[in-house]
């Protein structure tokens, strides 16, 4: 599905249906997210990845406008772009998001608490790793699963090495995702290497990755993914800079080529 270390680009999506801020124009946001994910292909991006990041403040579960609006917005960009697909839907949907992913035909999901407990803004938010197995058993598919451990813009009382361990051992995570404490935060590095040290499956950095720290981040990860850096000016609300996106791209490229 990937290719090696790859840099999955994020399509923050404009408020949705149902959400506080929704502005009632829901074609508009369809096609914003069109483009989002256009210009991560023209960038050079090896993936895409969508998420309800305008609908805050977030449910512990979506309600189901948010599910029928992210799973109009995955196909129209399934028609649109090559890239692979993932699905992330806040907080922590992961039943909406795999069922998004099965019926659109996507490869990836991310869930932020797939094993444990994650004390957060939205409260208490437990494991789903039943529940999404039985899931799985039932609607059987090639959609991975990328796992957060110890997700950010949260507490945890579980230390980081037995939460990682549960998340793959048995929360049968495919991929574990590592990130700084807040959205564009840089990861900590010694967690990376614990984590490559631990579980065999790959280890993907969540958060805080730019052109800056990639080469040094590189070393001790097996892909990216990247939103805040690659947005104009940096800032996570913006919209994509094409040139910073190509940037890190290039960057990137390179890399691979050492």
């Amino acid at each position: 599905m990937f290719k090696k270390k790859p840099l999955i680009g994020m399509v923050h999506l404009k408020p949705l249906p149902g959400s506080y801020h929704y502005n009632d124009n829901f074609d508009d946001i369809v096609d914003f997210a069109i483009k989002e994910a256009k210009k991560l292909e023209e960038a050079g991006f090896d993936a895409v990845m969508i998420e309800n990041f305008g609908d805050a403040p977030f449910k512990k579960e979506a309600d189901k406008i948010t599910i029928a609006s992210m799973a109009v917005i995955a196909k129209a960009i399934k028609e649109e772009v090559s890239l692979p697909l993932g699905i992330n839907i806040l907080r922590n949907d992961a039943i909406g998001a795999y069922s998004i992913a099965y019926v659109v035909k996507a490869d990836f999901i991310r869930v932020n608490v797939l094993s444990g407990v994650a004390f957060t803004d939205q409260g208490i938010i437990e494991g789903k790793a039943y529940e999404l197995a039985k899931l799985k058993k039932l609607l059987p598919s090639k959609i991975k699963v990328f796992a957060d451990v110890h997700v950010k813009h949260a507490y945890h009382f579980i230390d980081f090495e037995s939460s990682l361990l549960d998340t793959v051992e048995r929360g049968l995570a495919d991929a574990v995702i590592i990130s700084g404490k807040r959205t564009g935060k840089e990861v900590d590095i010694e967690k990376l290497k614990l984590a490559k040290e631990l579980v065999d499956v790959p280890v993907i950095v969540g958060s805080g990755t730019n052109y800056n720290n990639l080469r040094i981040l590189w070393s001790y990860a097996d892909g990216f993914i990247i939103g805040t850096w690659i947005k104009k000016d940096g800032k996570a609300n913006n919209e994509i800079d094409i040139d910073r996106a190509k940037k890190i791209v290039n960057l990137a490229n390179k890399l691979k080529m050492c």
